[in-house]
């Protein structure tokens, strides 16, 4: 149903059956069709497999062992020794870690000891190096999945008759939304969970894109109630004019600490990415001098700032608040002047600027250079700025 979406978004079939090709697996073809679900119409793929074994020898014998099966290893080994670029092998690789990792998990055994049917095998590999295939082909910048119906009743396999979601798909959907609708059959398998998890890029309920295209793909199945058919949509997300975003402030209260310390303590938590930190003054209880440290950061920092501050400073206990945070955007400009070229920080509010100040590193090499008082060079450059607007 991917490869069908794909493809109805405008990836050309001829293009996509190249670069599979380029996998040297025979046994199989693909066939692309136009059909209709609920007068949606859309294109459907097969993966139609086709037997080579009279007149042609068992010349694809050599992937597998002699039940037909094929591990993780051989799928490694077609994927990494096939034509294709580096960015969809390591794409294909991915999506099928995830499928072999779920299945390893669920039956108790190990990465090496899951396998795949013959059968079952080429279809996967199509799917998963075509999805990577038309995924690099398409050239987005993230994928955006709306909450994934898994289906209900039972799925027939290897194993006997399973509920759905079948175990594996349930491993690897962990932690995206989903909804099981009363529709009779497996909505989503585990090669299409695998494929929206490692491309997803964002789950969330709540997004905005305009839309400039959109794909159906058409699956093999017909349903009455529900059209059984994947939408792809490909769009630009509107870019939010808000540069206001959560963030952290850490801070904690020290009064026995030797100060030469907090310059080395600072310098660390600058280091491991800290957006600021800043000591304050303050009176502690019995009338002790102390200070508090405080460093604002981004959440995903947090356990790296608690680390450093519990280990290098002699604090007991540490706060930490989130508190939006709203910035300028801002953009450096080279710009020539009677000083030669200097770097102008510019600052905008609303797509407006708001202030364009010279960077003080270069305005003190200037005035070394040329044995002026800095503040005359930046006063200078700033007249500059402001006579040119």
């Amino acid at each position: 149903m991917n490869l069908g979406a794909m493809i109805d978004l405008g990836i050309e079939v001829d293009y996509l059956k190249n670069e599979l090709n380029k996998l040297k697996l025979s046994g199989w073809e693909l066939v692309t069709e136009k059909d209709q679900r609920h007068g949606i119409t859309g294109t459907k793929v097969t993966v139609r497999l086709v037997d080579h074994h009279h007149g042609h020898g068992h010349h694809h014998h050599h992937h597998h062992d002699e039940h037909g099966h094929r591990h993780y290893a051989d799928i490694e080994n077609i994927i990494n020794q096939s034509e294709l670029p580096e960015n969809v092998k390591d794409l294909s690789m991915k999506i099928f870690r995830k499928v072999a990792e779920a299945e390893a998990k669920v039956h108790g055994i190990s990465i090496d000891k899951v396998h795949f049917h013959e059968v079952g095998a080429i279809d996967s590999i199509i799917d998963i190096v075509g999805a990577a295939i038309c995924y690099h082909a398409l050239g987005v910048e993230g994928v955006h999945i709306s909450e994934v119906e898994l289906g209900s009743g039972f799925v027939k396999c290897d194993h006997g008759t399973l509920p759905v979601p079948a175990p594996a798909t349930a491993e690897i959907i962990k932690g995206i939304p989903v909804r099981k609708s009363n529709i009779n059959f497996e909505a989503t398998t585990p090669t299409g969970a695998a494929i929206i998890s490692v491309l997803g890029t964002n789950f969330s309920p709540d997004y905005s894109m305009i839309i400039e295209k959109t794909g159906y793909g058409i699956g093999q199945k017909d349903h009455a109630d529900l059209p059984n058919v994947l939408r792809v949509l490909i769009g630009e997300a509107e870019v939010a004019e808000s540069t206001g975003h959560d963030a952290l402030l850490i801070s904690c209260n020290i009064d026995d600490m030797n100060p030469e310390f907090c310059d080395y303590i600072s310098e660390n938590l600058f280091k491991a990415g800290a957006s600021d930190v800043y000591i304050s003054d303050i009176i502690m209880k019995k009338g002790r001098p102390g200070i508090v440290i405080n460093v604002i950061c981004e959440k995903e920092l947090a356990e790296t700032v608690k680390k450093i501050l519990f280990t290098e400073s002699t604090t007991l206990g540490i706060r930490s608040f989130t508190f939006r945070k709203d910035t300028l955007s801002r953009e450096f400009a080279i710009i020539n002047t009677e000083f030669g070229d200097v770097k102008f920080k510019r600052s905008f509010y609303k797509g407006k600027e708001v202030s364009c100040k010279p960077e003080y590193e270069d305005c003190k090499k200037i005035a070394t250079e040329k044995g002026l008082p800095v503040k005359d060079v930046y006063n200078r450059l700033i007249t500059l700025m402001a006579i040119n607007k």
